[in-house]
Order: C-alpha cells, then structure tokens, then sequence
C-alpha cells in the first residue's frame, strides 16, 4: 500500500466515519432536496406574491446560479480554512436560509433565503468530497461515495414527490421548515464528531481570479437560465453567454499563468480526470433535465396529477437507495468498467423506451422504465466521480472537487434549459401544424428531446469503453 493509503487508513480509525458522514450526507440531502423541492409550489407563490412566471422563475435560477458562482471558489478556500470551519459556515448558512425562506413576508426575502441556502450547499457538496477522498482508502472509497450518489440522486429526485404531499396537506412554507430537524441533527453531528482532516497550506485569494470565475459560470448559468423565458436569440441572453464564456477563458488563462492558482488546472492534464469530467457532463445534464421533462410528460401528455406523478416516479428512486452500498463495494471490488459500463447500457435502455412514449403509454410501464433508468444512473453518477478524483495525485484534489462540482452544477443548469426550450419549441410547432391538442403536442415536445438524451446517452456508453482503474490504484493494490 502507498503511503498515502497508509495514511487514509490510519487517520479511518481514529475518528469515527459514521457520524461524520451522516453529518455532511444529511446536510447534502437536505440542500439537493431543496434545490427541487419548490419547483412544484412556484404556480401557487406567483399568486400569493403577485408576481408574474418569469421572476417566480428566479427562486429556482437563483440557487443553480448561486451554486455555479460559489462552487469553483470552494477549492480554495478548502485549502485555506479548515474542515471545522468549512461545516459549520455551510451549515449555518443553510438554517439561515431555511428560516428566512420559511418565513419570508415578500418575495424578496423569500428570495435571499434560496440564495444563502444554496451558498451553504455549495460548500457542503465538494467538502462532503474532499472529507471522504481523505478519510477513506482508495479500497473503500467507492462504496462512501456510493452513498453520496444516492444523496445526490435521491434529493432531487424525491423532492417534487414529498414537496407536493407537503402542499396537499399543509402550506407552503412547510416545504422549508420540514427540514429544519434535519439541518439542526447534522450540525450536533458535525460538532460532536468532524475533526480537520484537510491540509492547510497558506493560499491567498486571488481577487481577479475570483471576480472573472463568476462573470464566467455565474454569466453562463445565468444566460441559458433565463433563454427559456426570454428566447435563446435575445441580447440578454446572447451577451451574458458570451460574456461567461470570455470571463472563463481570461481565468484559464491567469490560472495557468499563476504560481498559487485558484483552481490548478493542471488536473486536466490527467486522461482519465478528462474523460470523467466528460461522462460527468453528460450524466448531469441529461439526469437533472430528465427530473423536469419527464413530470412535464406524465401531467400534460398523461393528464396524471403532479402528486400521483412523484408517486409513480418513487419506485425507481427507492430501489436506487437500497442498491446504492451495493453499487459502491462492486466499484470497490471489480472496478470502473465493470460497474459503469453496464450502468450506461442501461441508461440507453431507458432513453431508448422513454422516446418512443405516447399519450396512450401504460403507466405500470412508464414506472418499469423509470426503474431501469435510475438503476443505470445509480450505477454511473458516483462511481465516475470516484474514478474520476482517485485519477489525481492528492495535492489537486480540493481542485478535481471544485472543477467536478461546478461542471455538474453548469450541466444541470444548461440541461433543464436547453431541454426544456426545445420541448417548448416543438410543442409550438406541433399546435401550429396540426390540431389543436396539447396532449399530443406535449407527447411530441418530449419524444424529441428524450431522443437527443438517448444520444448523449450513447455518446456516455462508448466514452465509457476507455475507462479504467487509475494506474497509481492499481500499483498500491
């Protein structure tokens, strides 16, 4: 075993990985769950507060646009505070935002609740990361990541469901203060039990670095966020792409070009990072995309109601949380291409059936289908990210963590957007061209961009055919 392994396994059984994860895991399930959960509850906030769909729009672009500004500045600053600090800061940055969100008498601080608990969330994300690189072996990685991948499957994934049984019996601002309980047991749980496990080095923020990373992602998230409302050839959105993609070319550059970057860069000097950062991209784009299309799909071309929607959906979420430690001492046990490869035949598999549904599809198989693909999902999202981080000597890994994150953040963003546009468009042009009937309008919106997910889907399989176990891994074992 190489010493970094030795001293990964030492440092396990000092302190007590248990707790420490329930601590971080909590926090991440509660903020994931967060960034979907009030999706469902915008129609009825736009009549409270009187606002129209647009800036109702904003308490959900908002959160990604804050979690693609913070997210890159989180390498640093892991490097820089320590692991105590860095919990505690996100945690009371999530109950902050919680109680005033759940409290809030006008949009506005409705508004800045979503902002802050979607800052504390993009510190918990790559932190939770960062903590299990370091306490865990490269043996057992796969597995506590495991776990974090259904973390992060189950947030978003169970939050429409449980947002609208919370809406059906109780109001709103419920949808917020159920999860105060949970916030308050991870933070007792974090002070009890998370040491500093991280490395502090003496790192200065660059300012430039920092104001050019949120021009870049927050200019982008910002752009394609708000195209669905506005059209993808306004200057509004044209010019904040631009701008993004300008900003974060400037800040390639100057992190290359710096001694003591912001973000080293240097990881994408390493294959298999490349690749995963890829499969990564895709995983994320199409997942999150999917959570949004597929309930538009079952209430408009379906006529089946937003509840009984995440209901059907549950199974498939469900199973993928029994089978997630499963999945994750599989990865441990047989590697990348034996757990991941399989996940991705079965995403196809799932894109595949999703694309030829109509308005006459049978429910039981919709249900069917959602299983396989979550399955798939399961399998893919965090034993990628694994290979992906364990390809990185373990000086860049606060570094992988941020650029890792933000790509995921940025993928799902641009995902919901793009998607979402093009099933509208086809929508339109449906109605236009044929009868007047919204059902089949909307079967037609959703076929096509399930098609372009099929794709992306199989452009994931064959990226995964070139996966493997990194080379440092494989000479410790």
């Amino acid at each position: 075993m190489n010493p970094h392994a030795q001293a990964a396994a030492v440092t396990n059984r000092q302190i007590k990985t248990g707790p420490i994860m329930a601590a971080l895991l909590v926090a991440g399930f509660v903020g994931l769950f967060s960034e979907t959960a009030l999706n469902i509850a915008l129609g009825e906030l736009s009549q409270l507060f009187a606002i129209d769909a647009t800036t109702v729009q904003w308490l959900a672009t908002g959160y990604f646009l804050t979690l693609g500004i913070l997210v890159p500045v989180t390498g640093i600053l892991m490097q820089k505070c320590t692991t105590r600090q860095m919990f505690i800061t996100a945690i009371l940055l999530m109950i902050i935002g919680t109680v005033l969100a759940a409290t809030a008498p006008v949009f506005g601080l409705l508004l800045a609740g979503r902002v802050i608990q979607a800052a504390g969330l993009a510190i918990n994300l790559p932190l939770t990361q960062n903590v299990i690189f370091t306490i865990f072996p490269p043996h057992k990685r796969g597995a506590a990541m495991g776990i974090m991948g259904l973390v992060m499957l189950a947030g978003p994934a169970l939050g429409p469901t449980l947002a609208g049984l919370i809406l059906d019996t109780l109001s709103w601002h419920w949808i917020f203060l159920v999860t105060l309980p949970f916030l308050l047991f991870s933070f007792i749980f974090g002070l009890a039990y998370l040491s500093n496990v991280n490395e502090i080095r003496k790192v200065s923020i660059d300012a430039a670095s920092v104001i050019l990373s949120t021009i870049g992602f927050g200019g982008l998230v910002y752009g394609v966020s708000v195209a669905g409302d506005i059209g993808w050839t306004s200057w509004e959105v044209m010019g904040s792409i631009v701008i993004g993609i300008i900003a974060l070319i400037l800040f390639a550059v100057r992190q290359l070009k710096m001694e003591q970057p912001m973000l080293n860069l240097k990881a994408f000097s390493y294959p298999l990072f490349v690749l995963g950062v890829l499969m990564s991209f895709i995983t994320f784009f199409n997942m999150l995309s999917l959570l949004v299309i597929l309930p538009m799909y079952m209430q408009m071309a379906l006529l089946v109601t937003a509840f009984t929607t995440g209901l059907l959906l549950l199974p498939g979420s469900l199973l993928n949380c029994v089978l997630a430690p499963m999945i994750g001492r599989m990865f441990d046990r047989h590697g990348p291409k034996a757990v991941i490869t399989p996940g991705t035949m079965m995403v196809v598999i799932g894109y595949a059936a999703y694309s030829q549904f109509g308005t006459g599809t049978a429910l039981w198989l919709i249900v069917v289908t959602h299983i396989v693909m979550m399955l798939g999902i399961g399998m893919v999202l965090a034993s990628v990210q694994t290979n992906t981080l364990s390809s990185l000597p373990r000086q860049y890994y606060p570094d992988g963590i941020a650029l890792t994150q933000t790509v995921q953040q940025v993928a799902g963003a641009i995902g919901i957007a793009v998607m979402v546009s093009l099933m509208s468009a086809r929508q339109s042009s449906y109605l236009a061209d044929t009868a007047n009937d919204a059902a089949q309008a909307a079967a037609a919106g959703s076929s096509l961009v399930l098609k372009i997910g099929l794709l992306l889907a199989v452009v994931n399989f064959l990226l995964s055919l070139f996966l493997k176990k990194p080379e440092h891994q494989q000479a410790a074992k």
